[in-house]
């Protein structure tokens, strides 16, 4: 609960939030200092508006996803299969001799085709890209969708249960098998 600003300890001049505070519908907010909002209209000359403002669809489903995320040992749940998932890849991709990286903070995790770990732009351009291009189709053609991109960011969310993460972790261990031929 409250991002990677609480994780960190940062206190932000301005929080920007996007479909996390609508469950994942079309809405997005952001908040400041009596000081910097007050210089929103219609109390300041800053305009702002959004064609989803206050969408009463989003607003529920954010509300009741806030609900499940303030349960009992929710975000240590999602950590632990964000964990289970990257040793998952990790292990697979050994087994097949592919290097990648892995690394997670709560729900979020990413994967680099890289041997060396992904600290920066730098090294992340260094990334073996077309190698993860042929994994992303390997593991589509196995019904996993991951991100196109070798730059993006993936989530695992409270619906992934080990079934799921194991067979996500399996689709893996087949897909690089078949790209390293």
């Amino acid at each position: 609960m409250g991002g990677n600003q609480n994780i960190c300890g940062v206190q932000p001049d301005i929080t920007c939030l996007g479909k996390v505070i609508g469950g994942g519908m079309p809405v997005a907010a952001y908040g400041g200092s009596r000081e910097l909002m007050s210089l929103v209209s219609p109390l300041g000359p800053m305009y702002q508006a959004g064609t989803l403002s206050g969408n009463p669809v989003a607003m529920a489903t954010g509300l009741a996803t806030l609900s499940l995320c303030q349960q009992e040992g929710f975000y240590d749940s999602l950590a632990a299969s964000s964990q289970r998932l990257c040793a998952g890849l990790d292990a697979a991709a050994a087994q097949a001799g592919v290097a990648i990286q892995t690394s997670f903070v709560g729900g979020l995790f990413g994967m680099a085709f890289s041997s060396a770990p992904v600290k920066n732009m730098e090294d992340a351009t260094a990334c073996d890209h077309d190698l993860y291009a042929r994994f992303f189709h390997a593991m589509l053609n196995r019904g996993v969708w991951l991100p196109p991109s070798g730059y993006e960011a993936m989530f695992v969310s409270s619906a992934h249960d080990d079934e799921i993460i194991d067979r996500v972790c399996q689709a893996a261990a087949e897909s690089f098998a078949e790209i390293i031929k």
